[in-house]
């Protein structure tokens, strides 16, 4: 015989929680109602059965209430420990018999909160679709990074580019010794040639398109992450943004998601490790409530001052034209959007972790919120990778009835076999190591201390080359002066000509252009660059340096070069302050911007016996 619970037939809320519990025991329990099985146990009086549950179990066991609930679901894979808590832990019995008489005499109220909260999929409709979807959009996501990685990686990291990979490798293992592998986990230590980069890059396109298709996911996304990390590192200061280590983080992630089969369809894959869905979430909580802490922690008067964003839309890295028109919004329009953008992104991930409708809303809130930075910002691929995490918030009840697979069956349950055990404790096993990694960086964002967690913060040390737990929080600091690199060539001193940039700021008549999911990382860094002191961004000398030599990778990188036949004597570089045009001025002019010079970023420089020299002076 196996455990009956039996119920209130009568009751739309114990009908609503019975289909959910059928699903989650299976058919190790069954379930009926009193008024057709009370007969059958003329020892229980029928008021008995209207009061509470009953669950009567094998050699002749009965409880009641609260007990019975837990005893019932103690049969569900992994929840043996409820009858444990009940009978061991000091006031869970009482506490849980006492909220069991709330909820029994309260049922018609909470039938309606369980409908508003759960809407009509009190029973869970699965993940299955959800989860196929989200990992189609990182397929994607990975592709955009790769094809764009590749469109740069001779001028970024080539044998004639900014920061060849070879020169690092080769520096690396010098100071390193046999540890370098270890400190720069790249497949670059094969080779580092420009054909092997190229191949680096294809290989990820290529698999980015199988896994999108379906095939062989588990095998696709491990070399996808093995490959990303790879030129990742080979990318060197033009790989560090938050949104590569974010893409290796939820392509490790996506390994608990993915099928172990050949070929992936939603209508035939096994049901999404749970362990795999909570732990995407938690990255998207981590990711969502780091930002806001970084605003909150840092101390800048802009952030606490709700001014933040009247500075952001003309002072970030890349805007499109779009943010031309958000910048002229009314003052306490952005200044509720500043505050706005602090609360959601510091509340909405506390309701990621709710039940179905609340976890929506939190979801829904972080995917509005980077919609909106979408389209007013280039920020790469980081956009569509937090919308696909945000995707793995949902569940197969929001799509369209004729999309989803077929639902299992109440009083189904998959098999328990011994393997199937081993492979479940192993996947939590890994899971919960990849939480207890995640935990460090997270509270060092927090500024908590992670003392308490002993071992785990010299294991997350250990694994921290890998990229794969990582530290979040952008825009901690709001820059309220934009400061835009122009550098110029020249023949004789005299007379210059500025290298005009694909994607950053340059001629003011020229419309702010978009540019995302490809990120131009020149550019990008360009912006970084201006913020500081060029002694304190080396990379920007040897570009100067590059330029000089007339390397043609790197000035591929460039919308044109100045001078195609032979590279210039001199270079320079200004530092411009730029400001948006008004209305007014953008009428009459058409310009996008106006500028004014701030000065030599740094002294006027040459090549001397192949070494770059400062020849000192001032912009003539």
């Amino acid at each position: 015989m196996k455990p009956i619970l039996v119920y209130d037939g009568d009751c739309g809320f114990c009908l609503e929680w019975i289909a959910r519990w059928r699903i989650a025991t299976g058919d190790r329990v069954d379930y009926a109602p009193y008024q057709e099985v009370a007969a059958r146990f003329p020892d229980i009086p029928r008021e008995r059965f209207a009061q509470a549950v009953q669950l009567h179990e094998p050699g002749g066991r009965w409880s009641s209430g609260a007990e019975a609930v837990f005893r019932a679901l103690s049969y569900a894979r992994g929840r043996g420990w409820l009858p444990w808590l009940y009978r061991h832990l000091p006031g869970f019995a009482p506490v849980s018999e006492l909220a069991y008489r709330f909820v029994a005499g309260h049922r018609p109220a909470l039938l309606r909160v369980t409908r508003l909260v759960w809407g009509a999929h009190v029973v869970p409709p699965g993940e299955r679709l959800t989860t196929w979807i989200a990992i189609r959009l990182l397929a994607l996501v990975y592709l955009v990074a790769f094809v764009s990685a590749w469109l740069q990686m001779p001028g970024l990291a080539g044998s004639h580019g900014i920061l060849p990979a070879a020169d690092y490798l080769r520096a690396l293992h010098e100071r390193y010794g046999s540890l370098a592998l270890w400190a720069a986990p790249t497949l670059g230590w094969i080779s580092a040639s420009d054909g092997f980069l190229h191949a680096l890059c294809g290989a990820g396109a290529l698999l980015s398109v199988l896994l999108a298709v379906g095939a062989a996911p588990i095998v696709c996304l491990a070399l996808l992450w093995l490959l990303y990390l790879s030129i990742s590192i080979l990318g060197q200061d033009f790989f560090w943004f938050q949104w590569d280590s974010l893409l290796l983080e939820a392509g490790l992630l996506a390994l608990f998601l993915a099928p172990w089969r050949w070929r992936s369809n939603p209508r035939s894959d096994p049901p999404p490790r749970q362990a795999g869905l909570w732990l995407s979430r938690w990255l998207l909580s981590r990711l969502s409530m780091s930002s806001a802490a970084v605003k909150l922690l840092s101390g800048d008067p802009t952030w606490h001052a709700g001014t933040a964003l009247q500075y952001h839309f003309e002072t970030q890295p890349l805007p499109p034209w779009t943010a031309w028109y958000v910048h002229h919004l009314p003052a306490g329009v952005l200044r509720a959007a500043t505050f706005g953008t602090i609360a959601i992104e510091g509340l909405a991930p506390q309701l990621l972790f709710a039940p179905r409708r609340i976890r929506f809303l939190g979801a829904g809130l972080i995917a509005a919120l980077q919609i909106l930075i979408l389209v007013t910002g280039n920020y790469g691929f980081f956009n569509w990778l937090t919308l696909a995490l945000c995707i793995l918030c949902l569940d197969d009840g929001v799509w369209p009835k004729r999309w989803r697979p077929r639902a299992p069956e109440p009083g189904t349950s998959p098999s328990n076999g011994r393997r199937g055990a081993w492979t479940r404790w192993t996947v939590l096993a890994l899971a919960f190591l990849c939480y207890l990694l995640s935990l460090v960086p997270f509270l060092h964002t927090m500024r908590q201390p992670t003392k308490w967690l002993g071992p785990v913060n010299q294991a997350s040390s250990l694994v921290s080359p890998f990229r794969s737990f990582n530290q979040y929080g952008l825009f901690a600091v709001m820059t309220t002066r934009r400061l835009e690199i122009v550098v110029e060539g020249s023949d004789d001193g005299a007379h210059w000509l500025p290298y005009e940039f694909r994607y950053k700021p340059g001629d003011p008549m020229r419309e702010p252009p978009f540019v995302a999911p490809h990120q131009p990382r020149l550019d990008w860094q360009m912006w970084f660059a201006a913020l500081s002191d060029f002694r304190q961004q080396p990379w920007f000398l040897l570009f100067c340096k590059d330029l000089l030599e007339g390397s043609h990778p790197v000035a591929a990188l460039l919308a044109a070069d100045p001078f195609p036949r032979a590279p210039p004597k001199y270079l320079r570089a200004l530092a411009y302050e730029y400001h948006f045009t008004d209305p007014v001025g953008r009428k009459r002019t058409g310009a996008w911007w106006r500028r004014e010079v701030a000065g030599l970023y740094c002294p006027i420089l040459t090549l001397e016996n192949g070494q770059l020299v400062a020849v000192g002076g001032v912009p003539r």
